[in-house]
């Protein structure tokens, strides 16, 4: 789930992502501001799912995608589109 607040009175979105998913002891967020090197490391909760909030500048679109366990690749299912990636597969993306 992707859910963003905007301020009238900021240049950013407040995006707060969150994800579940089977067997995961880590998600990380990558290519938020074209940055597929830094990830964002969600919080582990309870339930078992992992949440992260970013601001984000307004009118913007970013491509990302979900890293669980250091190793599996996964889109965001509530993203606003996907876009075609270098890999043949497709990266999530949000527009703002």
């Amino acid at each position: 789930m992707v859910q963003k607040t905007y301020f009238k009175t900021k240049d950013y979105c407040k995006v707060k992502f969150s994800f579940k998913v089977e067997d995961a002891e880590t998600v990380e967020i990558l290519g938020l501001n074209s940055d597929w090197e830094n990830s964002v490391l969600m919080s582990k909760k309870k339930d078992g799912s992992f949440s992260a909030d970013v601001n984000l500048p307004k009118e913007t679109r970013h491509e990302f995608k979900y890293l669980v366990n250091e190793t599996i690749w996964l889109n965001e299912p509530a993203a606003d589109s996907e876009a075609p990636n270098v890999y043949g597969g497709s990266n999530s993306v949000i527009v703002l």
